[in-house]
């Protein structure tokens, strides 16, 4: 059964892991408004095996 509205759940992922060769993927996972927001959505996060803030995007 669908949820009624325009919210949906997306998956942030880091952009910078797999550039730095440290094992492992940091992806959070949140809600956006489809009609608001139409492109992706970036967010700065934190990740725990760089241990530090790094930008994450929406993911497909």
């Amino acid at each position: 059964m669908a949820k009624k509205g325009n919210r949906v759940q997306v998956i942030l992922e880091c952009t910078e892991q797999r550039e730095s060769g440290v094992p492992g993927i940091s992806r959070y996972i949140t809600t956006k408004n489809k009609k608001n927001t139409n492109e992706r959505l970036e967010l700065k996060k934190y990740n725990p095996y760089l241990k530090r803030y790094t930008v994450h995007k929406e993911i497909k």
